[in-house]
């Protein structure tokens, strides 16, 4: 992905920190920054995950996993889209999440609070870092989140879309996944990949995708 701080080609990392490690066969992020993943207002995006109080340990470590798998999965390929945004040239839209993935997501950060649904716009960055707007209230995640589909849906501007799907499946992407075992997202990209319209590919890049499939020993499943 042409991205803030993705890599031309992804490559192996051993290195790679903590939550980011499953993806040390084969990175698209750098070592240093999977340390920075795990900062608090970290040099990658400057978001401070507690704009509203402390967020719960349990609640981070999903969002630790998500910038993991952000910043260093290889598997996004189907789901990358052209944008025209000052940081990035692309970013992924609609990329299928296993149903338990954001079930527990939910689970562990509906007692969390924050102030906005939509966490890609509309903070206010005066302090070098996100903070709430001056009109936006701190609720709990299932005030501004009451179903887990509306957190993994809208948090970030639908790069998420839950699946019907669910772990094991080969049709939904895994935000974790224990390395020893492989990496089950493999199938799953290349699965979308061949099948632009199976129905969780974004409109409108079907025919881009058919052409890409013949790559995908080199930017994809390596």
């Amino acid at each position: 992905m042409d991205a803030k701080h993705h890599k031309a080609k992804p490559g192996p990392e051993d290195s790679l920190h903590e939550q980011c490690s499953p993806w040390r066969k084969n990175a698209c992020c750098s070592v240093n920054t999977s340390i920075e993943a795990h900062k608090d207002i970290s040099y990658l995006y400057r978001f401070n995950w507690d704009h509203c109080g402390k967020m719960e340990p349990a609640c981070k470590r999903h969002f630790i996993q998500d910038t993991c798998l952000y910043e260093c999965s290889p598997n996004l390929g189907p789901w990358i889209r052209e944008v025209n945004q000052k940081w990035r040239k692309e970013r992924v839209l609609g990329v299928p999440l296993c149903k338990e993935d954001c079930q527990i997501w939910w689970e562990d950060c509906r007692t969390s609070y924050t102030c906005k649904s939509n966490w890609h716009k509309g903070w206010n960055w005066s302090a070098g870092y996100n903070q709430c707007p001056v009109k936006a209230a701190c609720h709990r995640f299932d005030f501004y989140f009451p179903t887990p589909a509306a957190l993994c849906n809208e948090i970030w501007s639908h790069s998420y879309k839950v699946s019907n799907y669910g772990r094991g499946s080969g049709r939904c992407i895994q935000m974790w996944f224990d390395p020893f075992q492989g990496n089950p997202n493999e199938e799953v990209a290349r699965f979308y990949a061949e099948n632009p319209t199976s129905g969780s590919t974004p409109q409108g890049i079907g025919p881009l995708l058919l052409n890409l499939t013949q790559m995908l020993p080199l930017w994809l499943l390596n």
